[in-house]
């Protein structure tokens, strides 16, 4: 495949219609920014309202954590970079 644009949004290959735009939330750019806000707001507010506490009690926060006090906390970054992963929980409560 390849990318297309908006103007441009779709080719064919042997009969097959691609729509590869990189960018389609920019179709619609205020009902995506209502879309990112419902989705997300709520987890902002739980980092405002409560800070690292937030990522101890949801662990959907948690797992968007990926470094904390110099301890990485992600696996996936830890292997990337070839360094050892800590435990979210026991770095958070360090």
């Amino acid at each position: 495949s390849h990318a297309t644009t908006h103007a441009d949004p779709t080719y064919e290959v042997d009969g097959v219609v691609h729509y590869c735009v990189a960018n389609m939330p920019g179709a619609v750019p205020v009902t995506s920014a209502h879309a990112l806000n419902n989705a997300t707001l709520h987890y902002g507010l739980q980092l405002a309202d409560k800070g690292l506490k937030a990522l101890i009690d949801d662990h959907h926060l948690r797992n968007g954590l990926n470094v904390h006090k110099g301890k990485i906390t992600n696996r996936a970054v830890a292997e990337a970079l070839g360094y050892e992963m800590a435990e979210p929980k026991t770095a958070l409560a360090a």
